[in-house]
């Protein structure tokens, strides 16, 4: 790749500090996004928890990145500021993103921890439990277009980036390459615990039975299963119909799955939220020295 005079003669080509793809720091950036492409297909909670371990870690290397000299020089330049505040903007509604999916993961953990309290007190009896459901599935369409709005501002955002040139384009394209996977998994997210952006109109009876049905083969046999999906069809199963004793347990065991479930992700969230955090900090201070 081509560089600029002046960073010819304070780095060789061999140098450690130099940020080409053949250098070990984004070679490490090229394999975790390469890992995170291969699980692109996977649709299971262990699976999109082993995606948000992935970004923790490529976040981790682009740490690594901004620390050495040559990308603090590239960042630094007066002439790259207006990029630089495009990847500061887009940073901080990534950040935007995952605060709100923290939020939604909150908010349906409490309905779900709501609804499992009642169903114990009431030993069996689910007279007016048909609200209670009615409310969790409430919070959960508050919360989906929450994110979907945070998501959406970040597409917008990722649309209005710029082409960069010389030796400033593997800086910028690995940062953007990592914030446009970062918004791909987050959308995993919302599709996985939230469903799909559009939603067909079913009665309660075609939901329970489309719901039910969320266990199936994938194509190499893997048994996907979404938890806090069956969690929700079995809810709507006791609310719409005569409920036995049998039928109660399997709900309150179904609770209890989306709710280890939810705090898997809410750890995945919160861990990728501080690499967030520790990015922007390390370029802002960057512009700042």
């Amino acid at each position: 790749m081509a560089t600029t005079p002046n960073i010819q003669a304070c780095y060789h080509a061999r140098s450690n500090s130099l940020p080409s793809r053949s250098h070990p720091i984004t070679s490490e950036v090229d394999e975790h996004l390469s890992r995170l492409a291969a699980s692109e297909s996977a649709s299971t909670s262990s699976s999109l928890n082993c995606k948000l371990g992935i970004l923790q870690d490529l976040h981790d290397c682009v740490d690594k990145l901004l620390r050495l000299p040559l990308t603090q020089q590239i960042l630094a330049q007066e002439q790259q500021r207006e990029y630089v505040d495009e990847l500061l903007n887009a940073s901080l509604t990534l950040l935007d993103v995952c605060t709100t999916a923290k939020d939604a993961l909150f908010q349906v953990k409490e309905c779900t921890l709501e609804l499992q309290s009642i169903l114990r007190r009431k030993r069996g009896a689910t007279t007016g439990f048909a609200n209670e459901v009615r409310k969790y599935l409430t919070s959960k369409k508050t919360a989906k277009r929450a994110i979907l709005k945070a998501l959406k501002n970040l597409k917008h955002k990722e649309n209005k980036q710029r082409t960069v040139q010389h030796e400033t384009e593997t800086v910028f394209s690995i940062l953007r390459e990592v914030q446009a996977v970062t918004l791909s998994v987050l959308e995993s997210f919302s599709f996985f615990t939230f469903g799909p952006e559009k939603e067909t109109k079913l009665s309660h009876w075609s939901l329970v039975s489309k719901l039910l049905h969320t266990k199936r083969v994938g194509s190499e046999g893997e048994q996907q299963i979404n938890e806090m999906a069956n969690a929700e069809a079995s809810l709507l199963s006791l609310a719409t119909s005569k409920s036995d004793i049998m039928q109660i347990e399997n709900v309150q065991n179904e609770l209890q799955k989306s709710e280890s479930c939810i705090q898997d992700f809410e750890e995945g969230l919160e861990g990728l939220f501080r690499c967030l955090i520790k990015v922007r900090v390390n370029i802002l201070n960057i512009l700042n020295h």
